[in-house]
């Protein structure tokens, strides 16, 4: 049994790493954060936080406030997935930066049932409300396997 934690944490960190690769895909100057989405041993979907397709990629106004149609790491994975042919049920979503409350909500509907994560987002209700719904949330902050 402590071998299987030991395997698991180590595919959780690597995730988590990819995840931290795919932010910098983002354009986004104030945060990026990327999404992973591993479903029976598999990704099936990926995302970052940005502007949806065929919009400009500056995610922020002169004044350095994010636009309002700026979509999250997570919610961008979560509808990759809804244009596939997979689906998120049971599935495990890693993140740079803990879910938003609005982020949260599409997550539980979505079906995924655990949330691994590096970074808390500042407001922490997004977590609280997954644990709430029954969602499994996993904080990792050090990505370095060994330890």
């Amino acid at each position: 049994m402590k071998e299987e934690v030991a395997k698991q944490l180590r595919y959780d960190r690597a995730y988590l790493r990819m995840a931290a690769t795919w932010s910098e895909l983002s354009h986004c100057s104030r945060k990026q954060v990327g999404a992973i989405i591993v479903r029976e041993g598999m990704i099936i979907s990926d995302g970052f936080n940005g502007t949806p397709s065929g919009f400009d990629n500056s995610c922020e106004n002169e004044q350095g406030e994010t636009h309002w149609y700026v979509l999250h790491a997570e919610a961008n994975a979560i509808l990759k997935v809804a244009k596939s042919t997979h689906n998120c049920q049971g599935a495990t979503l890693y993140l740079t930066l803990s879910p938003c409350k609005d982020c949260s909500k599409l997550v539980v509907q979505s079906g995924i049932s655990k949330v691994v994560f590096v970074k808390k987002y500042k407001d922490e209700s997004g977590i609280q409300f997954l644990e709430d719904a029954g969602v499994d949330v996993v904080q990792i902050e050090n990505l370095t396997d060994g330890e």
